[in-house]
C-alpha cells in the first residue's frame, strides 16, 4: 500500500492548495442499504449490506474531492450452500471493506474530466483479507449531451496491474417536475484483470478480478431521487446480465447465473460552505 500512501499524500497536498485559493467547500454523506454487494458485476456479498460514504470537496472550476466508503455485512453470512460473504462469514455487522478515494474534476466545454486514485482495504482474517489490499488509479470523461455518455478506466497499480473499463449512458424520465426517474445502462470490460493461470476455482496466481478479458457484465439500472432540502432519498434497482465466469456466481451452489437482481435505497446529505470565487 506504499503507492497508495504516496498518491493519497499528493492528493491531500494539492487539495490544501485548492482550499487556499477557493472558498467553496462541500461536505457530504451517503448511507445505502442494498440487498447485496455487487462489485463490477461480481457478487462479493449476496445478502443485505450497509454502505456508508463520507466525502468533502474543495475548489471552484477545478475541484478536488476525497472520501471514504465502507461495506458492512449486516448478518453472519456463513451458510455454505447459500451465502457469499466478503468477510468470510465470521461475524454479523462486519466491516468487510474500506475504500479511500480522491479525485480531481475539471469541466472543459461539454465534458467533465476526472482523474483520481482509490485504495481497497480488507480488514478481516477470512474471505477478502489484507492480502487483497490494492490501489487503482483512474480517469473518467463524462459528456453533458443527450444520454450523458461516460467512459471510465481503472488501472490496478499494486496487486493485479491490469485495466478495467466501463462505458455507460443514462436517460432521465421526468415522471413529474420533481420526480426524475434515472435509467441507465453500463457495460464493464476487463483488459488485464483476468485470471493469469488455471481458473477462478482452482487458482489464479497472484491477483485477478475476472476469469477472462472482455465483457464482464451489463448493468441495467433505474433510480428515483426524491429531494427535500439538503437530503435526498434514492430507491434503486439493478439487473445484472453476466458474462464472465466470476460475475456469474450468485451463491456457492449456483455458478452459472445469467442474470442477477439487486434492490436498495440511498439516503444522501450535503452542505456547501462559502461562495465560489470567479
Amino acid at each position: 500500500m506504499q503507492r497508495g500512501l504516496v498518491v493519497g499524500g499528493l492528493g491531500l497536498a494539492l487539495a490544501i492548495g485548492l482550499a487556499g485559493t477557493a472558498s467553496a467547500q462541500t461536505v457530504g454523506a451517503d448511507l445505502a442499504v442494498q440487498s447485496a454487494y455487487f462489485w463490477r458485476g461480481a457478487s462479493l456479498s449476496n445478502k443485505p449490506v450497509l454502505e456508508p460514504d463520507l466525502y468533502f470537496t474543495v475548489g471552484h472550476k477545478l475541484t478536488f474531492t476525497a472520501g471514504g466508503w465502507s461495506n458492512i455485512e449486516i448478518g453472519k453470512y456463513d451458510n455454505a450452500q447459500n451465502d457469499i460473504s466478503e468477510g468470510g462469514g465470521t461475524a454479523s455487522f462486519n466491516l468487510t471493506e474500506f475504500d479511500w478515494w480522491g479525485e480531481f474534476n475539471l469541466p472543459v466545454g461539454l465534458a467533465t474530466l476526472t482523474a483520481g486514485a482509490t485504495g481497497y482495504i480488507y480488514p478481516n482474517d477470512a474471505g477478502y483479507t489484507k492480502a487483497n489490499n490494492t490501489v487503482e488509479v483512474y480517469g473518467k470523461i463524462a459528456l453533458g449531451v443527450p444520454l450523458s455518455p461516460k467512459l471510465a478506466a481503472w488501472y490496478d497499480v499494486d496487486k493485479i496491474k491490469g485495466l478495467y473499463v466501463e462505458a455507460s449512458v443514462g436517460l432521465p424520465v421526468h415522471l413529474t417536475p420533481v420526480l426524475p426517474l434515472q435509467l441507465g445502462v453500463l457495460a464493464g470490460f476487463s483488459a488485464g484483470q483476468q485470471c493469469d493461470s488455471g481458473d477462478i476455482f482452482t487458482g489464479c496466481g497472484n491477483g485477478w478480478n475476472f476469469q477472462d478479458n472482455g465483457l464482464t457484465h451489463i448493468d441495467l439500472s433505474a433510480a428515483l431521487p426524491i429531494s427535500a432540502g439538503p437530503i435526498s432519498l434514492t430507491p434503486n434497482v439493478h439487473g445484472i446480465i453476466t458474462n464472465d465466469a466470476f460475475t456469474k456466481i450468485s451463491k456457492p451452489t449456483k455458478l452459472d447465473a445469467g442474470f442477477k437482481f439487486l434492490v436498495g435505497v440511498t439516503v444522501s446529505w450535503s452542505h456547501t460552505y462559502g461562495a465560489a470565487k470567479e
